[in-house]
């Protein structure tokens, strides 16, 4: 079965004065329809990059963009400027992360919702004015008959977030980006924004491609997890192998960032040490080598690909640590040890690609 979306090997270098920033480096992933894929990762990790990629705005940047983004095997790469805002709008919609700046401020809602209906159907300005109070009243804004002439400004941050899912459910598309959406919300309100998110697909049947930099956000509403580092995807699984084994070392970062209502209230989060890499000079070998607690002298060497985890080819991972080694990591980690007590008890056996050098005697004898 073809999937509705399917990224390979997309790769997305924008030039710069100080260099070629490489945003996304060789991303491939699908969405199926009416399921939910998480992108997960710090900011800078190339998760927006790729979803405009796949709008096609990041084409006026002047950035080089290689590989193939197949929409229900149609590749947006290759398609007319004319075909590609017939899909956009329509069969794709995005959520973009920041509602005040994404509305007009001079433009009222509902007139702004009524120019994207008009521009893919052939429909009165009534019928579309009455299609965006349906919109407006379906993501639980209150008195839409009223709302629908109020400016972004006469609305809550909530309120404009709801607005921006009206917007984009407009014209019943196939897909649903959203990216952050939950940025700058309170918690009951992101909790709020999920649900709708959530009923809404039940309802429209409507796949959706959330990103987030918060495992957390999509730990109840995605199917399948992508999380992405230096402008690649190092991990990818079903969300329950995701938070049962996690595999690569900044997974495991991630999920130690969120807390646990199971935790003492006095016990600290612990953070990812170190700064995400620069775009433009990334290091050697392993991308996360240089903030990764389990380094070896290799792994600053050898850049490893994305392999699978098991049986079944489901669960992928990107990392030169051996799977039984990263499984110990995990129990430890999840019994209570630091990152330092895991470098202490487990043995950091590596699994180096064939014809790559092994790694020195010393370091082995060191991680004994």
């Amino acid at each position: 079965m073809t999937p509705l979306l399917e990224l390979r090997d997309l790769r997305v270098h924008i030039p710069t004065e100080d260099g070629v920033v490489r945003a996304v480096d060789g991303v491939s992933y699908t969405v199926e329809e009416s399921r939910t894929l998480g992108v997960v990762g710090e900011s800078g990790s190339g998760k927006s990059v790729t979803a405009l990629t796949i709008m096609g705005l990041t084409k006026a940047s002047g950035a080089e963009i290689t590989g193939e983004i197949l929409w229900r095997g149609e590749n947006l790469l290759e398609v007319s400027e004319k075909r590609l805002r017939e899909i956009r709008g329509d069969e794709i919609a995005m959520i973009f992360q920041d509602p005040l700046s994404s509305l007009h401020p001079f433009y009222k809602v509902g007139k702004q919702i009524v120019e994207g209906i008009r521009a893919h159907r052939d429909t009165s300005k009534a019928a579309a004015r009455d299609k965006a109070v349906d919109l407006l009243d379906l993501v639980g804004i209150p008195d839409p008959h009223k709302r629908v002439d109020q400016y972004p400004h006469e609305f809550s941050g909530g309120m404009r977030q709801r607005a921006m899912i009206a917007m984009a459910l407009a014209n019943d598309p196939n897909l649903l980006i959203a990216d952050e959406p939950t940025t700058a919300l309170d918690v009951t309100v992101q909790a709020q924004i999920l649900a709708l998110m959530e009923r809404l697909q039940k309802e429209t049947g409507t796949a959706i491609l959330i990103i987030t930099h918060d495992l957390g956000v999509v730990a109840e509403m995605s199917d399948e997890i992508a999380v992405m580092y230096s402008g690649r995807v190092v991990e990818r699984a079903p969300t329950a192998a995701i938070f049962a084994e996690p595999q690569h070392p900044y997974t495991l970062g991630l999920l130690g960032s969120i807390p646990r209502l199971t935790d003492d209230r006095e016990a600290e989060l612990v953070p990812i040490a170190g700064r995400p890499p620069s775009l433009i000079n990334p290091p050697s070998g392993c991308h996360f080598s240089p903030r990764c607690p389990y380094v070896r002298e290799a792994h600053t060497r050898v850049d490893p690909e994305l392999r699978a985890v098991g049986e079944g080819g489901q669960h992928t991972v990107r990392c030169l640590l051996t799977e039984p080694t990263r499984r110990a990591i995990w129990r430890e980690l999840r019994a209570g040890g630091s990152p330092e007590d895991v470098r202490e008890r487990v043995t950091l056996e590596s699994d180096l690609p064939p014809g790559s050098e092994r790694e020195p005697a010393s370091e082995q004898a060191a991680s004994t």
